[in-house]
């Protein structure tokens, strides 16, 4: 997976297939089960791979206990099977995880056991675990921060866990293996056409460079998340906005607060919607919000109510109760939600399930969904260019493809095993170099080895590329991540033969987009 090679297929290919615009979960998807039905396939992200939405989300794969709550069965059903066939594909990324609802009636013990229990039939065949009804010291037990005054017993139940821009970069080497061209960085300015009017390619323009390039292509895929809109107008600049961006926030606290392994699933807060703690890289994320925002933001920054909601929710389920200066990160992201038809429609009435539209002149718009079914929706939408003839039919592989560093039972106290097979090479790069074992920072394990491998095989480009989505301390926390990035700088301006002007000019890049993810504690007023 490297860049240069990735830009040297450019002009040895005079037609594509497929371009896929957009590398988030779901472009990448899409260029998989292309590529590995053996298209041509070009994928074009703006930025970095993840960068947007598929790095900001839960750290979940799951079905949607939530959904099924509101009653989309077969939403929830498509979930879970996608749910099994992710872990399956991906073992060194997804993990089972078990949430625990606490209950404080009787009566929510008998509903949610129920409706778990329906969970469990629905995943039948690719299930993680059974649901079982806990009493109250076991729920003690399992969650020792746990709140106990009026407490009845308990729910334990299982969902997927995972590395999200760790899978998203796996994605992008499946992808390059199975013959795909994938290149971040890579801008598109505009959709062409033929004379009849139908899409024959895109143009694009290299951001490093400045290089502009003109990619011809039978089929032309809008895979740009909360961007879609933005793409679809390149072919019908009239078009009304099809997307509601939907702001989602996570609080990212010490694992003292949990103290387990297992999660926390609220469901039901006190406005209607569901909360997780959930523990990831020795930390526990908390979330999330569902704010409506006007417009799709490339750094979405929380609000202070986003924050004092999740805060005072944690409070009634955590002793101690976590304050801001607790908060070792906070990040936010924002779902592509379909635009609601008429006034009134929260967020969370608006449908998760995923769409594709079709332009009058042959662009395909892929939107919705979530990271869980992210395979079904590219498989769902080359099944549409087929269907209308834009390519020859050939059978989808990706139900049981093994995702790029595929490796069973990863031994998860080692930070290191969302590398998978390649972490193999990471120790070789060690052993031929024993000065890349030093760490990056005294508080946290990562090495000066994984920013290499993540510029010579990852593709990153940045000190953001690597803090955020290569080895996620900036997910993990924000200051030790600005305490790091010089050292990050170094490395990456020997890498790409940088000077020490582009040096300074990334530290300060990373630290604007850093400050976005360091919590604003109030100053207490002077007496």
């Amino acid at each position: 997976m490297n860049r240069t090679e990735e830009i040297k297929k450019l002009d040895s290919t005079l037609k594509w297939d497929v371009v896929v615009v957009g590398g988030g979960a779901t472009g990448l998807g899409v260029a998989v089960d292309a590529a590995t039905r053996g298209f041509r396939v070009l994928l074009l992200e703006r930025d970095d791979f993840a960068k947007g939405t598929s790095s900001r989300s839960t750290k979940l794969v799951h079905g949607g206990v939530r959904y099924l709550q509101q009653g989309d069965v077969m939403l929830v059903l498509e979930a879970l099977r996608e749910r099994g066939r992710m872990k399956r594909n991906a073992p060194h990324l997804v993990k089972d995880q078990a949430f625990v609802i606490s209950n404080y009636s009787y009566w929510e013990n008998i509903l949610y056991f129920c409706g778990l229990t329906l969970y469990d039939f629905l995943s039948f065949g690719f299930g993680y675990g059974r649901s079982r009804f806990i009493g109250k010291k076991t729920v003690e037990h399992y969650l020792p921060t746990v709140s106990t005054k009026g407490l009845k017993g308990g729910i334990v139940y299982h969902d997927g866990q995972f590395d999200d821009a760790r899978m998203a970069i796996n994605l992008a080497q499946t992808a390059i293996e199975n013959g795909a061209t994938v290149l971040n960085y890579a801008e598109v300015t505009a959709i062409t056409h033929d004379s009849d009017g139908k899409i024959n390619g895109v143009d694009f323009v290299d951001k490093e460079t400045g290089r502009t390039y003109h990619a011809a292509s039978r089929v032309v895929i809008n895979a740009a998340g909360i961007f879609v809109d933005s793409i679809f107008r390149m072919d019908e600049p009239e078009k009304r906005d099809m997307v509601r961006p939907s702001q989602g926030v996570h609080l990212v606290l010490d694992r003292r607060f949990l103290q387990s392994d297992y999660a926390i699933m609220v469901p039901k807060t006190s406005d209607g919607r569901v909360l997780f703690a959930v523990p990831w890289h020795e930390k526990v994320v908390i979330g999330t919000t569902d704010t409506p925002r006007d417009r799709p933001e490339s750094e979405p920054k929380y609000l202070e109510k986003e924050v004092d909601f999740i805060l005072q929710t944690a409070s009634r389920y955590m002793n101690p109760a976590p304050t801001r200066a607790d908060v070792e990160a906070v990040f936010t992201g924002q779902r592509p939600l379909a635009a609601p038809q008429g006034e009134g429609k929260s967020t969370k009435e608006l449908s998760r399930s995923h769409k594709i539209i079709v332009s009058d002149h042959g662009l395909l718009t892929i939107t919705g969904g979530k990271w869980t079914s992210y395979r079904k929706m590219a498989e769902d939408t080359i099944d549409k260019a087929i269907h209308l003839g834009m390519l020859e039919s050939r059978k989808c592989v990706t139900r049981s493809f093994r995702i790029h560093g595929w490796r069973e039972h990863p031994n998860l106290h080692d930070h290191r095993y969302v590398y998978g097979s390649d972490e193999e090479a990471i120790r070789l790069l060690e052993a031929q170099n024993p000065d890349l074992q030093a760490r990056l920072s005294d508080k946290y394990d990562y090495r000066i080895s994984e920013v290499v491998w993540a510029v010579r095989n990852e593709m990153a480009r940045t000190v953001e590329d690597v803090l955020a989505r290569r080895v996620r301390l900036l997910f993990l926390d924000a200051k030790e991540a600005i305490a790091v990035a010089p050292t990050v700088a170094g490395i990456l301006a020997h890498e790409l033969n940088k000077d020490e002007a582009w040096k300074e000019e990334q530290i300060k890049a990373f630290n604007q987009v850093a400050a976005k993810y360091v919590i604003d504690i109030p100053r207490e007023p002077k007496p």
